[in-house]
């Protein structure tokens, strides 16, 4: 049987920050490990997190960081793919894009119709599973993050699942909230990034439900 293609493409969150230490999680904590070892050989789960990503939005402090540009050489570049994981949004948030969850929607709609229209990279029928990203915690406010988020990405960052859901349903994708998986948490460093044992979570329930995907 052939190996089937996961390319899970997101932000820090799938690059595996670990806000405790400022680093990154080893590659055996990451949720993207964990699921290629819980599915085994018959998928190939490649990582491709970037820090700071965001749907489609161009950041005018750090560069490289939009998704909608990036999708193209990823998906090539991995090709043939049976699965296309996307689980951005949470960068979008930030004040200097000034975007709510309905403008933050729209980029991932973009960003995920370019990448169904992208042929040459699927095997056969372009498969997307969105995932929107847990919401960002109050807390935040009073870690070294705020200056970066700045005020009101609480408050964008809880309505994202819902104008997600509804692209989805629009382009045809699956979707997945990973916000309400049980047991998802942020780590208290920052509250906008998974904690150890989420990424375990994620992990496990994304190995249940793969498979009924592809």
């Amino acid at each position: 049987m052939e190996q089937k293609n996961i390319l899970c493409f997101g932000d820090s969150n799938t690059h595996g920050y670990n806000s405790k230490t400022g680093g990154r999680f080893t590659r055996q904590e990451r949720w993207t490990s964990l699921l290629q070892k819980q599915l085994g050989d018959a998928y190939y789960v490649i990582e491709e997190g970037l820090s700071g990503r965001t749907t489609s939005f161009e950041d005018p402090v750090f560069e490289g960081l939009c998704g909608l540009n990036a999708i193209y050489p990823c998906m090539m570049t991995h090709e043939p793919l049976d699965l296309l994981m996307i689980m951005l949004g949470t960068n979008d948030t930030k004040d200097r894009f000034n975007a709510n969850a309905f403008i933050i929607a729209k980029g991932m709609e973009r960003l995920a119709q370019k990448a169904i229209d992208t042929h040459a990279a699927w095997r056969g029928e372009p498969r997307v599973l969105i995932i929107a990203p847990p919401p960002i915690h109050p807390g935040y406010a009073d870690t070294m993050v705020a200056g970066e988020m700045g005020t009101h990405c609480v408050e964008r960052s809880l309505h994202i699942a819902d104008e997600y859901r509804e692209v989805a349903e629009r382009l045809h994708c699956s979707f997945l909230d990973a916000g309400s998986i049980p047991g998802m948490e942020m780590y208290p460093y920052d509250y906008m990034h998974l904690s150890l044992e989420s990424h375990k979570i994620l992990a496990d329930y994304l190995t249940s439900y793969i498979p009924t995907l592809v």
